[in-house]
């Protein structure tokens, strides 16, 4: 098969050097930008934005009218990277050219109607409902055959490359299991085999006995800055049961992780009184109907701030080339962010939380 053939439909390509894959969405390009580097630092002033394609009765870029939604509200990507119906194409030139068609399914979910508003801000009641409607999303496109993978994530503040302040996030759902993934349930699967245990049970273990990296906590969910963190101020959200995903999570797990994010948003936007820009993603075990009793719900968060709302880290040099670097400790970012309040600093002064 000819490369031209891959050109035009969402494919992956294999890299033989690292024996890892990449996904190619050619037809990407497309989608409009409304993102702006230089007002990364300022949040929305308006609940409602006449302009902004992702506001309750707006019309989007490709003609669609959302409707006057006033809680969550889930739609097909109107730019989706990944397509349901790419044609099955495979392609391997002496084991040096390789690549397949990739299909897929992309969503977007609003986690408000409020234009002005971030999951740090809302009621209490409006954040549960955002991770109901993720465990909905993650039981439906996992019940359908061919998926075998369901990625939630979030990118917040044009740093991260959002395409819209509108409070949103992402649900790519893949007929593959993608690359980082792929390399946990490896992890998972070997320890599990090594120790007759779990991998993420164990750490957390060793963490509440430590307490040198915990941001906080509750009766269901830790955050922690890993041992092993790359950037400045990554943290890792792990369930304190052993669950495999956000389907399996009871209604106490579910008010209790609405209210760890809350918290873990706010104490990064109080680090720099900015709306923190960060990549954040729920890792969930594999779709398909294959047990993966080995696998431990968790999250990651990805932040670029380094010492202020300007100055960020970048993968360059021997980090790019060689093996990731950092300056701060885990355990002095953890106790940084430790420290900083749950109160999100633009409420302090307000009697009431926004809703």
């Amino acid at each position: 098969m000819d490369l031209s053939s891959l050109q035009s439909v969402p494919h992956r390509r294999f890299n033989p050097l690292t024996q890892e894959w990449v996904l190619v969405s050619p037809h990407r390009t497309q989608r409009p930008w409304l993102g702006k580097m230089e007002e990364e630092a300022t949040p929305s002033q308006t609940s409602y934005d006449p302009s902004c394609y992702l506001c309750p009765g707006n019309e989007r870029a490709r003609g669609a009218r959302n409707p006057h939604y006033r809680s969550t509200f889930v739609f097909d990507n109107d730019y989706p990277a990944l397509l349901p119906d790419a044609t099955a194409i495979e392609l391997n030139d002496s084991g040096l050219l390789v690549g397949r068609s990739e299909r897929g399914i992309c969503r977007v979910l609003c986690f408000s109607p409020r234009h002005d508003l971030t999951l740090a801000r809302m009621s209490s009641e409006a954040a549960r409902e955002v991770v109901d409607c993720w465990a909905s999303e993650t039981a439906s496109l996992g019940a359908i055959p061919w998926i075998n993978h369901v990625q939630i994530f979030e990118n917040r503040g044009a740093l991260m490359g959002a395409s819209n302040p509108h409070p949103h996030c992402q649900i790519w759902a893949t007929a593959t299991v993608p690359t980082e993934p792929s390399k946990e349930l490896d992890s998972f699967s070997r320890y599990r085999e090594g120790h007759q245990s779990c991998l993420l049970c164990d750490y957390l273990r060793l963490e509440a006995e430590r307490r040198e990296r915990i941001v906080c906590e509750n009766q269901s969910f830790a955050v922690l800055v890993p041992y092993w963190a790359v950037w400045p101020f990554e943290t890792l959200l792990i369930s304190k049961q052993h669950v495999q995903d956000l389907v399996q999570l009871s209604a106490t797990q579910r008010a209790d992780l609405a209210e760890i994010l809350q918290q873990t948003i706010c104490r990064y936007d109080n680090l720099f009184e900015t709306p923190f820009p960060y990549s954040m993603g729920f890792h969930q075990h594999p779709m398909g109907g294959v047990p993966h009793d080995e696998w431990h719900l968790h999250a990651h968060y990805y932040p670029p701030l380094l010492r202020s709302a300007t100055v960020q880290k970048f993968m360059v040099g021997f980090e790019l080339l060689g093996t990731p670097q950092r300056d701060l400790t885990p355990e002095t970012a953890a106790e940084r962010l430790r420290g900083m309040s749950a109160t999100h600093y633009l409420d302090r002064c307000s009697s009431t939380k926004s809703i």
